[in-house]
């Protein structure tokens, strides 16, 4: 009967939620990719102006394959746009950009939480790794210690989702206020822009809800088991 467990609805709610913030990201995403900025100018040329101006020379802009895969990597100090991202003029695309730039400032910066944050990759990526198979082989063979320790290591995920929150909303701010002050958008295209940039913040709302959710259920599972 473990298969009909009624805790299932947790995980449920978790997939429902996830794929509304995704479905809502690609909408928004599309929707203002079509806006051009009166400027015309590319979002690449945006991130190198932007990092240009911060002081940061050191930080390549490069395209990368796919949509919506734009991120900053710290090891080889890159500034990674996607395809659609890369040469595109339009405030979704602009915005985007000026958010990787963001997380570039807060690393070169110093900003406290990203500083935080990186403490806990180690630990998110061995939960995700091996929490859900030290809870499976804990359950197998009755080895309770090792369910608990599944459960702690999954807890770590979460807490990294957590903090990666504000790091998140914090760098989208920071690229909303470069954007405006630097005349890069003009009018209401910023606030086009944030709309994109709170789309995409919602889909790691919507990941660490759906964590906390599994993490609940477990708790439950589990904790009503060691009961009986």
């Amino acid at each position: 009967m473990f298969f009909f467990d009624p805790t299932y609805i947790l995980v449920i709610i978790g997939i429902v939620i996830c794929i509304v913030a995704s479905i809502n990201v690609n909408n928004v995403y599309n929707k203002y990719s079509k806006v051009k900025s009166a400027r015309q100018v590319t979002a690449a040329d945006v991130a190198e102006q932007i990092l240009r101006r911060a002081g940061i020379t050191d930080v390549k802009v490069e395209m990368t394959g796919g949509q919506l895969t734009d991120h900053f990597d710290p090891l080889k100090k890159s500034v990674r746009l996607s395809e659609s991202t890369y040469n595109s003029t339009s405030v979704a695309a602009i915005g985007v950009a000026a958010h990787e730039c963001g997380h570039v400032i807060q690393y070169y910066r110093s900003y406290f939480l990203i500083r935080l944050r990186n403490l806990f990759v180690p630990v998110a990526n061995i939960g995700s790794m091996l929490s859900w198979p030290i809870i499976l082989f804990g359950v197998l063979f009755g080895i309770g210690y090792l369910v608990n320790i599944g459960i702690i290591l999954f807890t770590g995920v979460l807490i990294f989702q957590i903090v990666t929150l504000p790091v998140e909303f914090n760098a989208s701010s920071r690229a909303l206020r470069i954007l405006k002050e630097n005349g890069i958008l003009v009018g209401e295209e910023c606030g086009l822009a944030g709309k994109v940039l709170r789309a995409a913040a919602l889909t790691y709302v919507a990941g660490a809800i759906t964590t906390a959710l599994q993490l609940l259920r477990l708790l439950l599972l589990f904790g009503r088991r060691r009961n009986k």
